[in-house]
Parts: C-alpha cells; sequence; structure tokens
C-alpha cells in the first residue's frame, strides 16, 4: 500500500465539450499548402521524402474531424486507473493497475517522444491478469513525463533524465514498490538506463530497446550486420535528425505552432511516426488511425507541444558517458529503429546483458506496431532479468 494515501491522488479526465469544438472548428479552417514537388525524371518518387504527403495529411485531417471519437481513450484511461502525486513540487500523472496475483512484480513503462501513455494503454491488462497463470504478472505503472499528457509543466529548468528517474524511484516508493523492474524507449529508454545504473538497490533489473554506448568505441570486431548499424545511425543523426536540434535549441519557438496549430501538430509527429516505424509506406500499416489520434489530441488538449520539446532542451545527448548498469538487463534492438546499438558496444556500459534479442520486424514504437510480439518480448525479457538476480 502506498506509504501514505494523501500522497497519491485518484485523477479523472473529461475534456470540455469546447475544447473538442474548438478543435474541430480548427481542423474544418485549415489552410494547407500545396502538395511535395516531384522529380519529373525519377520514376523514383518516395512519397515521404519531404514529410507528411499531402494527401494522407487531408485524409487524416478528415478522419480527425468527423469519425475519431476522444470521449473513449478517456474511458480506456479511467478503466485502467489514474493518478496523481506532486514530487518536488511537480505534479506527475500516472496510470496504475495492480495485479491480484500474489507472485506480481512491480514494473514502471516509460515512453518518450513523440509517444505517450498511449504506447502502453493497449498492452496493461496482459502484464496485468495473464490467462496463463505460468506466464509472469505484473503491477503496472507508467507515468507521464514531466510536460506531457496530464503531468504538470515544469515553470523551471532543471527536469532532466536524471532528475525524473529519481522522480520515478520516489513515484515508485509511495505506492509501496521499494524494488522494481524498468523499462522504456526513446527517451524512456534513456530514463530506464539511468535507472538501472543509478539505483540498483531500488532497481532489480531492466528491459529496454534502447543501448547508448559509451562514446569513443573502435568498430572493429563489429559484424557485417552491426556496421550497418551504425552507418544507420550516423546517418540518421547526419540527415533525419533535425526535430530533435530544433527541440533541443529552440523548443519555446517551435511550441507556439505546436500548441496553437493542430494541423501542425499532427504534421510533427506523424512524421515521425512513419519514419521511424517498420512499413513500406504509411505508419497505418501497423498502427490504427485512432492510437495516433489518441496520442496527438492529448498533446492537443493538454497544449504539450511546447513542454514536451523541452526534453530535448534538458537533456539531449547528456547521458554520462561515465554510467555504468550493473542490475541484470535484457536488451531488444528492433530492426527498424532509429538507433540500434552492437552488442559489443552495449557491454561496455550494460555490464550484465542477460538476453539479446533481435527481431526481424519492428520499429521505434513496437508496442504499436507488433504489441503481442512485444508484450511477449518483454515477459520473457523481465523472466531472464528476474532469474539472474535471484
Amino acid at each position: 500500500m502506498p506509504r501514505s494515501a494523501s500522497e497519491v491522488q485518484p485523477f479523472s479526465v473529461h475534456a470540455p465539450d469546447v475544447d473538442l469544438d474548438d478543435l474541430r472548428l480548427r481542423l474544418a479552417a485549415v489552410r494547407l499548402p500545396e502538395a511535395e514537388t516531384i522529380s519529373p525524371t525519377s520514376a523514383d518518387h518516395r512519397r515521404w521524402n519531404q514529410g507528411v504527403p499531402l494527401s494522407d495529411l487531408a485524409e487524416v485531417l478528415n478522419y480527425w474531424r468527423t469519425k475519431y471519437a476522444w470521449r473513449s481513450f478517456e474511458e480506456r484511461l479511467d478503466r485502467i486507473g489514474q493518478f496523481r502525486t506532486t514530487i518536488d513540487g511537480l505534479g506527475i500523472h500516472f496510470l496504475h493497475s495492480r495485479s491480484a496475483r500474489a507472485d506480481a512484480t512491480p514494473l514502471i513503462l516509460t515512453h518518450g517522444w513523440p509517444g505517450s501513455i498511449v504506447e502502453f494503454i493497449g498492452i496493461v491488462n496482459e502484464l496485468v491478469d495473464p490467462e496463463d497463470p505460468h506466464t509472469p504478472a505484473f503491477h503496472v505503472v507508467i507515468p507521464s513525463l514531466p510536460g506531457f499528457g496530464y503531468s504538470d509543466k515544469p515553470h523551471h529548468t532543471g527536469w532532466g533524465t536524471e532528475k525524473i528517474a529519481a522522480a520515478w524511484v520516489e513515484l515508485m516508493s509511495r505506492l509501496g514498490y521499494d524494488t522494481f523492474v524498468a523499462h522504456g524507449g526513446d527517451w524512456g529508454g534513456v530514463i530506464t538506463t539511468i535507472l538501472g545504473g543509478r539505483f540498483p538497490a531500488h532497481v532489480l533489473g531492466i528491459h529496454t530497446t534502447f543501448a547508448e554506448a559509451p562514446p569513443g568505441l573502435a568498430t572493429e570486431g563489429l559484424t557485417p550486420v552491426e556496421l550497418k548499424w551504425t552507418e544507420e545511425t550516423r546517418d540518421f543523426w547526419r540527415n533525419h535528425a533535425a526535430y530533435a536540434k530544433q527541440q533541443a535549441t529552440r523548443p519555446q519557438t517551435i511550441g507556439y505552432s505546436l500548441v496553437d496549430s493542430p494541423v501542425g501538430l499532427l504534421a510533427w509527429i506523424l512524421d515521425k511516426f512513419a519514419e521511424w516505424s517498420d512499413t513500406d509506406d504509411s505508419p497505418f500499416e501497423t498502427i490504427s488511425i485512432d492510437s495516433i489520434l489518441d496520442d496527438v489530441t492529448l498533446y492537443w488538449l493538454t497544449r504539450t507541444g511546447a513542454s514536451s520539446a523541452r526534453i530535448y532542451y534538458e537533456s539531449h545527448n547528456s547521458l554520462d558517458p561515465e554510467l555504468r548498469v550493473d542490475v541484470p538487463a535484457a536488451i531488444t534492438m528492433y530492426p527498424r529503429d532509429i538507433g540500434k546499438c552492437p552488442r559489443a558496444w552495449a557491454q561496455e556500459r550494460y555490464r550484465r546483458i542477460v538476453k539479446w534479442t533481435t527481431p526481424e520486424v519492428g520499429g521505434h514504437f513496437p508496442s504499436l506496431e507488433v504489441p503481442e510480439y512485444f508484450v511477449d518480448d518483454l515477459r520473457q525479457g523481465l523472466t531472464a532479468v528476474l532469474t539472474a538476480g535471484r
């Protein structure tokens, strides 16, 4: 049970009708640019090379305005269980679902950008209450990062990944979980890495789809596949990371557009779902349009376009090069993720890798792209972690 019931309060949200009406009005009054240009001589026209194609965006906008149902998402959050607590003066929103199983292990799941708690709500029941009694069960906690969703927006600098990791330890303690396992990808992977490295007395082990090696490691001895990974990762940061540079240097400037224009927000986020997912053309090949709009609408209604971008300002390229993770770690490198780390490099930071997985499919959002595989891999990874820690 929580250390003090007053520290954790139940929470529910019902967006004002006026906000939903305003959203639809803005979508109806959209001003769109002309379509992206195409080469008159090349037959190899990759539709997303300049960003979100006009035809795709117009189709999603029409669905968002006429068919999308935000209220069903609110109901799903309430069914899981929503709460808030204040840590270091900042209100933190989180989902919390306890398993009825006596052998359940506390698990904290941390999202990244441009994701949110949306990444995990579809898998909560499978983790909390698996059908097979021999399958591991978990007490699941899913916090919204500071400046994201229904967590408060920081008014002062300092809420970077190190402070967030410390806040997560305090959050779990308030829920009665002095020891726990952790999972994350993207920024959630950075925070999960810090949890394992800084708080081994509380963190039994970690599972992550993110691994960042210490700098300056040599490529000698890497396999051809791993060399390709390093080339792809280098190409990504050189040629596809303008969004990160913008948010790391001028989050306030881009924030005006993201908070004022639902169409600008949609395009900014949809572009990443398209580029970072394991698809041939459209992210909707593997992720439902409703899941993506749940995510975008959450950003819109909470006005967190600017505040969420500031995690880049606070923490971009700031993972301590000296940090080492000595608790057991399970690491999964999905083939279409934006950054893949060779195992030999990862082992320089994660000293006890007990499970290393390289799936054949999946990208940056595996819990949405390949949810059944993701849950199975997460269970197997955490089982290996817990077994190694005994």
